[in-house]
């Protein structure tokens, strides 16, 4: 797998699965009716912050993450990233390989930690990753979430330091 920038021309690919996972409502703060062009415009990072794809060796794209500084002025050294991984292609590392990439990413430009704003705490499979990557819950903003399923859930806010 190879991780590279992603670009305009990558858009038709990661649109389909992203478009998927932001309208099933269970893991993105989105707005689950985001059309294609506004996710463009909140997904394709220009630089300094990045944007993402992890390829296979044919060059299908996998998943995708976008990193960013989390706050402005005397808050700007930390760090925050948002990945999402094709549902076809989920359990094979992919999601693990973007997270690490973006912490090297952040530490590399001199960030002193990475903080997730609103991880759903029902997002089991993210949460278990983040923590294994040395993640940990500093705060949980209850009913935080209105979940398609399970009603109103948690955000956790998730920090790490680098």
């Amino acid at each position: 797998m190879l991780i590279r920038e992603a670009g305009a021309a990558d858009w038709p690919a990661i649109w389909p699965f992203f478009h998927a996972i932001v309208a099933a409502g269970d893991t993105f703060t989105y707005p689950v009716d985001l059309d294609a062009e506004r996710g463009r415009d909140w997904w394709l990072l220009r630089a300094p912050d990045r944007t993402v794809v992890a390829v296979d060796d044919a060059g299908k794209i996998l998943g995708t993450a976008k990193m960013n500084r989390n706050h402005m002025g005397n808050a700007s050294h930390i760090a925050s990233a948002s990945y999402m991984v094709d549902p076809a292609h989920s359990g094979q590392g992919v999601g693990r390989a973007l997270c690490e990439y973006s912490l090297e990413w952040a530490r590399a430009a001199g960030y002193r930690a990475m903080q997730f704003n609103a991880v759903v705490e029902t997002n089991a499979h993210a949460v278990k990753l983040y923590r294994s990557l040395g993640f940990e819950v500093v705060g949980t903003l209850p009913e935080g979430f209105r979940h398609p399923e399970r009603g109103y859930v948690g955000l956790h806010i998730m920090y790490r330091a680098l």
